[in-house]
């Protein structure tokens, strides 16, 4: 049997993201209804026992589970219905209703008629099968997220000696995760030329423990039939590993951190349109995908450096899912496509309209000091900003103030570029 529920607002995950859109807009009077897989509210955040998190919400070094607490405590306290260990399996729309097709081992299937929905998924860890590294299908071979659960969760020590693949900061963070257990972190090798994660956790999860980083590297090959004997290792040459250079390492754990995609499947259902850039769903600057009524926020819109720029972008979707459901935001007949300059890998919002003030978020191609970020249409450059320093692991934000954007043409692409 089908049971059949009606919601102003459904919002899918209840994560960082989630939890903060669904907050706003139930502050606002709103009945939302938040789903996720998972028993507890919190995603990621759960297993992220590390500080660090926070000092931009609110001010104070976090750990994940205590800035997760304090989102769901607020959610708590509000008109959200959260429905745990809840999968939505289907998004259809039939003209202004859209229709949520949902399945658990509590509440059975259930389909629900909501006005607006915020896609607040997450995102997935790239594997072996991503990356294609020759060798055996070993044990011992895991992304660094899973490790990380495993340890910090189900409190099992998935090595003694390791090998991480990849400098994202998952994988920086479990370096000295695993050495604080006890177990040796032989080394990290990142294909890049530059690291993928940010400096402070190079910094402190790697330098403070003298774990060797090898920058342009690649392991070539695992070795090991029943568990992991050890990787062969070899230097790249313009981005060709160099067989005769290579050498092996003994390990008997090695732990993928090669980047993050968003969980995008449902979205695909739907018939939003997808990013080719970011993974994630096209969006304007209200955060509405290309399916009026449906919004994005978070890693599932794109992968953020910080857990505490995810929350800014979430309330802010949350906001527009308010005004959206009183009337206030309305579906733009036309929009400025936003596109990626030079030296730019991505922007989003990919589409706005001259309403307001416009903040923008890219990432860097580029590793420089004293960079200049530019905003062009045409041939006229509308907007320049001076940064210090830009990191490809480090997001850029940038707001043009209203007053700048009256005098854009809506039929000329805004292009961001770095130099």
């Amino acid at each position: 049997m089908i049971t059949s529920r009606t919601f102003d607002t459904v919002v899918i995950g209840a994560g960082a993201a989630g939890m903060a859109a669904a907050a706003e807009i139930a502050t606002a009077g709103f009945h939302v209804a938040m789903f996720d897989r998972e028993e507890y509210c919190g995603g990621i955040l759960l297993q992220c026992i590390h500080n660090g998190f926070g000092l931009h919400q609110f001010g104070a070094e976090l750990t994940g589970p205590e800035y997760a607490e304090t989102f769901a405590d607020t959610v708590r306290s509000l008109p959200v219905d959260f429905f745990p260990e809840t999968t939505v399996t289907d998004i259809t729309k039939n003209d202004s209703i859209i229709i949520i097709t949902t399945c658990s081992p509590r509440s059975g299937v259930m389909e629900i008629r909501t006005k607006a929905v915020v896609l607040a998924m997450g995102c997935r860890e790239r594997n072996r099968g991503n990356i294609g590294i020759p060798g055996s299908r070993p044990s011992g071979v895991f992304t660094a997220g899973l490790a990380q659960r495993l340890l910090n969760i189900e409190g099992y020590i998935p090595g003694k000696k390791a090998v991480i693949i990849g400098s994202g900061d998952i994988g920086l963070i479990m370096a000295r995760r695993l050495t604080w257990t006890g177990s040796k972190v032989e080394a990290v090798v990142e294909i890049l030329p530059h690291p993928s994660g940010l400096t402070r956790n190079i910094v402190q999860c790697l330098e403070d423990f003298s774990i060797p980083l090898y920058l342009s590297h690649s392991v070539t090959r695992i070795f090991g039939k029943n568990r992991v004997e050890g990787v062969e290792i070899a230097p790249l040459e313009n981005g060709i590993p160099i067989p005769d250079k290579a050498w092996t390492v003994k390990c008997d754990t090695v732990l993928l951190s090669v980047g993050l995609i968003p969980e995008n499947e449902l979205s695909v259902k739907a018939g939003i349109e997808l990013h080719p850039n970011t993974g994630g769903p096209v969006v304007d600057q209200h955060l509405m995908t290309t399916v009026p009524g449906i919004f994005a926020c978070g890693n599932v819109l794109h992968v953020h450096d910080l857990v505490d720029f995810v929350t800014g972008e979430a309330k802010r979707c949350g906001k527009h899912v308010t005004s959206y459901l009183t009337g206030n935001d309305t579906v733009p007949e036309k929009n400025i496509a936003v596109e990626a300059g030079a030296n730019i890998k991505y922007v989003t919002p990919n589409r706005c309209t001259i309403d307001g003030d416009l903040p923008f978020f890219m990432r860097s191609l580029i590793i420089r000091e004293s960079a200049e970020l530019s905003v062009s249409q045409g041939t006229g450059v509308v907007f320049t900003k001076k940064i210090k320093h830009v990191r490809p692991a480090e997001m850029i934000s940038v707001t043009l103030a209203e007053k700048g954007t009256a005098a854009l043409d809506p039929s000329q692409p805004l292009t961001f570029s770095l130099r």
